[in-house]
């Protein structure tokens, strides 16, 4: 089963914790942008809009595309990210737009395979502040990326620097 709800493992994760939510002033302004309709990892409690897929529903597992048109998806961030990075990119080529936020890891395969077919590769300034489920605030390890994929295969994704504050 796959880990959800923004999740960070392993030696990405911040303060020992696993379970770390988009903050509201980097998912709001998303949000209003796209208009999600489904949360694609969550767990209860940390999910960003009504419908969502928890732990024990799998979201890796699932049909994205045929229960919404606008999909947020912040992975857990350990060894799965892969996983998660090319699932987002086939549910898009369903018809679905999706879009996610992920360390701008640049150097990996997956980066290269998947996100680099991306609609658009917004750099996101400075380091995410995440929340865990009490509210505390940690910092990200390293730089984030918004990754909107609309199920077209681009051969250049436009990229922005991209300011949430």
């Amino acid at each position: 089963m796959a880990l959800h709800g923004s999740i960070l493992q392993g030696s990405d994760s911040m303060e020992g914790s696993i379970e770390w939510m988009t903050p509201k002033e980097v998912f709001d302004p998303l949000h209003a942008e796209f208009g999600f309709q489904l949360d694609a990892c969550a767990s209860p409690g940390m999910e960003r809009v009504p419908r969502y897929f928890s732990p024990a529903q799998d979201g890796l597992q699932q049909s994205w595309a045929s229960q919404a048109d606008v999909i947020w998806c912040n992975p857990p961030y350990g060894r799965q990210l892969k996983l998660w990075v090319e699932k987002c990119y086939e549910e898009s080529c369903k018809g679905a737009t999706v879009v996610m936020l992920i360390f701008a890891v640049t150097d990996t395969k997956f980066w290269h395979e998947y996100c680099m077919k991306a609609k658009e590769i917004r750099l996101v300034e400075g380091r995410i502040q995440f929340v865990n489920a009490d509210g505390r605030k940690g910092p990200a390890t390293k730089a984030s990326a918004v990754i909107v994929f609309d199920g077209v295969q681009w051969d250049k994704p436009a990229f922005s620097s991209w300011g949430f504050k």
